[in-house]
């Protein structure tokens, strides 16, 4: 059974011995936006909405719970909760991980020369983005909290934490070293809760929870949720959960998730490769004792580029329309869309970036916009890729895909003439939740070793790159010439 947390909905999937999906259930949760760059959710529905939705596949397919082996949970990372340990009762609503309250206090740590040390220690950049700053704003705005907190009363969890102490009633209280790595607190070189930026942050450390294995049992349902106790076997943020599903287990090998905006991952192996072109490095996993390390990049515009193309440009009545009208034309006519809409990621770092149309002429048409928005998506795959090979020291081998967008064939065949090394597409695209799966799966021997969960991981498709390398290295050429076009544009404004 896999529990995947998600921002936007709770979902549960039970999968077999061959990682096939047998049933999954689905339900929406309710974010919250109550003042600019403010985003929330209710932790008692996250919690709530997740035991019914574990619940009703078990129900649909009329599965007992002893025929459950094990249980993965893999979820949305750095949201931060607090607890009361006594009641179980949230203190304040989880501050959720898209939430820009903290950048003041992240803009002041920066200020007191931490950005280096945090960055060496964590992996991480200073950014509102982690949990370390929303744990402070909720001690220093929730009346008593660090009082409450400095006498033990008061637990810190990401949603991982959180789920797995109520699951198991409040007698475990863990975390995982891929989510710890997420909280701008956890010292990834020594895999321990950092005493010094506790120190600097003003956080008690007895809040904290017990850092444990991606795979291994950390405890058992409590009967009452399901009518028999469950091991609970496997924990993983998100990200790193669907590079462990996409089989990604040798250093060199990535994915990219093609949602809102693109997360790449690459396995860098045992020991972890510092940036220097602004990825993050976290923890991928820890199993059998192993830690594996990855780097992380984020473009910001993806499939949010084709929602664009249809809801404010009105060029889509549904975005799935725009792989047929991309094959329309045989290329873009010189047309690059930079969607820079709010600034750009790795590599370029521009908060001032705005998005750009650029190379139009008369001749150029809606067909050609499309198709030059799908083209976006993968030149700033590329230009991520790129960097992470250069930070990695390792050569790309294949670039495995998941998420929404990689069921477009189009952008699929662009993505591996660009990036020029084979894109591969799952059979199963719910990656997330059967890398939570795995993960469990493994601790309990119901999978023997990662060598058998790679022979269930047959791609659906691989799609070979066939554009010659003169067409490829003018398209990018012509593509970074765009993107200085869209350099600085709102600096100053």
């Amino acid at each position: 059974m896999a529990i995947d947390a998600g921002t936007t909905s709770a979902r549960c999937i039970l999968f077999d011995r061959q990682g096939t999906m047998c049933a999954v259930t689905q339900q929406e949760l309710h974010v919250r936006y109550p003042q600019d760059g403010w985003v929330e959710q209710d932790a008692m529905e996250i919690w709530t909405v997740q035991l019914a939705v574990c619940r009703q596949v078990l129900q649909k397919l009329g599965i007992q719970p002893e025929q459950v082996a094990a249980i993965g949970i893999t979820n949305q990372r750095e949201t931060t909760i607090i607890w009361d340990r006594h009641t179980g009762k949230p203190i304040a609503p989880a501050i959720v991980w898209q939430c820009r309250r903290t950048a003041a206090q992240a803009d002041a740590l920066r200020e007191r020369g931490l950005a280096e040390v945090i960055q060496q220690k964590t992996g991480l950049i200073v950014d509102a983005y982690f949990s370390a700053t929303k744990i402070q704003w909720i001690l220093d705005h929730v009346p008593q909290a660090r009082q409450r907190a400095e006498q033990g009363d008061l637990l810190f969890g990401t949603v991982d934490s959180w789920l797995v102490w109520n699951l198991t009633g409040g007698k475990r209280h863990v975390t995982d070293v891929s989510n710890a790595a997420r909280t701008m607190l956890f010292d990834i070189h020594k895999r321990q809760w950092d005493e010094e930026l506790l120190q600097e942050l003003e956080i008690p450390a007895c809040m904290l929870p017990e850092i444990v294995p991606s795979s291994g049992i950390v405890g058992e349902t409590t009967s009452e949720w399901f009518g028999r106790p469950i091991p609970l076997a496997g924990i993983a943020g998100d990200q790193q959960a669907a590079l462990f599903g996409q089989t990604c287990f040798q250093p060199g090998d990535a994915k990219n998730t093609y949602g809102t905006g693109c997360f790449m991952l690459m396995n860098t192996g045992t020991k972890p490769v510092k940036s220097e072109n602004g990825l993050l490095t976290t923890i991928a996993w820890e199993v059998d004792g192993e830690v594996n390390y990855a780097l992380e990049g984020s473009v910001f515009v993806a499939g949010a580029a084709i929602q664009w193309l249809r809801d404010e440009m009105g060029l889509l009545e549904h975005a799935s329309d725009s792989e047929a009208i991309a094959r329309s034309v045989s290329d873009t006519a010189g047309v690059y869309l930079v969607p820079a809409f709010t600034g750009l990621g790795a590599p370029y770092w521009d908060p001032y970036a705005r998005g750009a149309l650029v190379g139009l002429t008369r001749g150029a048409g809606r067909a050609h916009v499309v198709r030059a928005a799908l083209e976006s998506l993968a030149y700033q795959t590329a230009d991520v890729l790129q960097v992470m090979e250069q930070d990695a020291g390792l050569p790309l081998q294949s670039l495995k895909v998941d998420g929404g967008a990689c069921a477009n064939d189009f952008l699929m065949e662009f993505q591996a003439d660009v990036v020029h090394v084979p894109v591969e597409r799952p059979a199963c695209v719910e990656t997330t939740a059967l890398g939570a799966a795995y993960l469990a799966g493994l601790a309990v021997g119901y999978w023997t070793d990662r060598e058998e969960i790679r022979q269930n991981c047959q791609p659906e498709r691989i799609f070979q790159p066939e554009m010659p390398e003169e067409v490829r290295q003018r398209l990018l050429d012509g593509w970074h010439r765009a993107v200085q076009c869209s350099l600085g544009w709102a600096a100053g404004v």
